[in-house]
Formats: C-alpha cells, sequence, structure tokens
C-alpha cells in the first residue's frame, strides 16, 4: 500500500476530470471516473480487500493487450479482481515515483474507449 494514496488519488482524479464530460462517483466504494451519462474508464484502487496494492484501473483493447502488459512489465501491470476478466489493467501506482505522463496515456487511451464516439473524435 502507498504511504501517501490520497496524494496519489488527487493526481489521478486531476487527470481524469480534465477530460471532457468526465466525473467521479464512488463504486462499490472506490472512486471511480466516467464519462457523464456514460461508462466508467477509470477506478482508483487503494488496498483493495487487503491486497497491500494502490493502482489505477483503466480498460485495454482486451485480454489479449492485457496478457502481454502483464508479461512485458509485472512489476508495473497486473489483472485485477472483478474487472481483469474484462480485459482492464491495473497500473500500479506504488512502486515509487509514478510516471504521470504514462498514467496521462492510460487515463486519455482508456476514456476514448468509453467515450460516445462523436465526443471522442472531438478530442
Amino acid at each position: 500500500m502507498s504511504s501517501d494514496p490520497e496524494n496519489l488519488l488527487e493526481k489521478v482524479r486531476e487527470r481524469a476530470l480534465a477530460l471532457p464530460a468526465a466525473a467521479e462517483k464512488l463504486s462499490h466504494g472506490a472512486p471511480g471516473f466516467y464519462v457523464e451519462k456514460g461508462k466508467f474508464f477509470a477506478y482508483f484502487s487503494d488496498d483493495h480487500h487487503g491486497c497491500g496494492i494502490t493502482a489505477l484501473l483503466v480498460k485495454t483493447s482486451g485480454l489479449e493487450e492485457q496478457a502481454m502488459l502483464i508479461e512485458a512489465d509485472p512489476a508495473l501491470y497486473y489483472r485485477p479482481p472483478y474487472l481483469g476478466p474484462y480485459g482492464w489493467i491495473g497500473l500500479r501506482l506504488d512502486q515509487g515515483a509514478p510516471d504521470w505522463d504514462h498514467v496521462n496515456d492510460w487515463l486519455v487511451k482508456s476514456w476514448r474507449m468509453s467515450a460516445p464516439r462523436k465526443l471522442a473524435d472531438a478530442f
């Protein structure tokens, strides 16, 4: 678990809510980010069920991409419980200083997968 999950959440929140029509609400006790009147594109997870991990959960293109990411960098990526079977990936934020450009890239990619086509095309 990160020594400062609140600071990490604030940094994730700042980036997620900067995306067009993005909003936040709690989902199953965790902060979730979604496109207004649409789908979730990210969740912030801190010590979920005592796992000891602080992470950003985002969508991938599917299970194949998820497996490739985990194989390429298992210290950074993991298959999160519940959402993992649907192709979501966990991006660890508790392994030293996060690469915020990388985090932002994942937020944008996941947002594009969730946003209505017209909105995503305009972004």
